[in-house]
């Protein structure tokens, strides 16, 4: 199996931000869940659960992202 971008997630406390998500990704979302759960050998999670850390990763390894960051911006 390839390895995912994504390891076991954290319990952190939430804010509540609401989005609108095309149904393709939703689909998506409940895909990785379930990859997910069979790579660290734990139960699927609810897909909301995934979009606070898979954005958390597409900012950090953004190179533009963190040199704007770097810089103040």
């Amino acid at each position: 199996m390839t390895k995912l971008k994504l390891g076991a997630l954290s319990d952190d406390r939430p804010i509540k931000l609401t989005v609108e998500l095309p149904a393709a990704v939703h689909r998506d979302l409940v895909a990785y869940a379930s990859a997910l759960a069979a790579e660290t050998g734990g139960q699927p999670v609810p897909p909301e659960r995934l979009v606070s850390p898979m954005l958390t990763r597409f900012m950090d390894t953004d190179r533009g992202f963190r040199k704007h960051r770097a810089t103040g911006g």
